[in-house]
């Protein structure tokens, strides 16, 4: 799957995306992550990017014409792709949206920045781009945004993590809750012991310990995610 990043900072994005399962996923060529520049297409000497926002109030607007250049450049050299573009107004991503993303070949990810950019960007892409935020709240720019959703679709690609089956049983995965309390070595640490039921060997007993503590652990914390409870 191809990553296209258009960013006002591409060392923010390109130092951690190639460590840990995504740069791993790289190297062997599951997964490939191009950064690109958009002071690149800037205007004029000073490679202007952005400017004041028409009607006043504080901060900087990113140029429209200078974003659907550095677009129509990454379209050109790789292809349409499916245009993503940052901003705090956009539809919420989540798993379900991850694992939809993860069956494309192409997504390219526009990152805003100060203000955002303006809104003819978005709007000349009509139904050509799917304007998504990562949370409600505000972040300095959509790098960050960019980087976590590259990371949660990557994972479910074929061949990124060594163990599919466990993208399977995680939080929010197939209709899932939380996922439930995971225990490893020591059997015994600070007085509190690992669940006897987990030592027991017998995987039936497990799998019903497991959907308890994913039940009640997302009515505590996310009671929004409440699934019914199995048997």
């Amino acid at each position: 799957m191809r990553f296209d990043v258009l960013t006002l900072f591409p060392e923010m994005v390109r130092a951690p995306l190639s460590a840990s399962i995504v740069g791993r996923a790289q190297a062997a060529g599951a997964v490939t992550v191009d950064v690109h520049d958009v002071r690149e297409h800037g205007i004029g000497r000073h490679r202007t990017v952005d400017d004041t926002p028409y009607g006043g109030g504080s901060g900087m607007v990113m140029r429209c014409d200078v974003v659907a250049n550095a677009l129509r450049a990454v379209q050109a050299a790789h292809g349409a792709g499916t245009v993503v573009l940052f901003e705090p107004s956009g539809r919420r991503f989540d798993q379900r949206a991850a694992e939809r993303f993860a069956t494309l070949d192409h997504v390219i990810l526009v990152c805003g920045h100060y203000e955002g950019v303006d809104a003819r960007f978005a709007e000349s892409l009509g139904e050509g781009v799917e304007v998504i935020s990562i949370g409600d709240y505000v972040l300095t720019g959509g790098e960050y945004a960019a980087m976590v959703f590259i990371d949660a679709v990557s994972r479910l690609l074929p061949g990124v993590l060594g163990n599919a089956e466990s993208s399977r049983v995680e939080s929010f995965a197939e209709g899932r809750g939380l996922e439930f309390p995971q225990y490893t070595r020591p059997r015994e640490w600070e007085g509190r012991e690992v669940p006897d039921v987990l030592l027991s060997g017998n995987h039936a007993k497990i799998d019903a310990w497991r959907d308890e503590r994913s039940a009640d652990r997302t009515a505590a914390v996310r009671p929004d995610l409440v699934m019914p409870r199995k048997g």
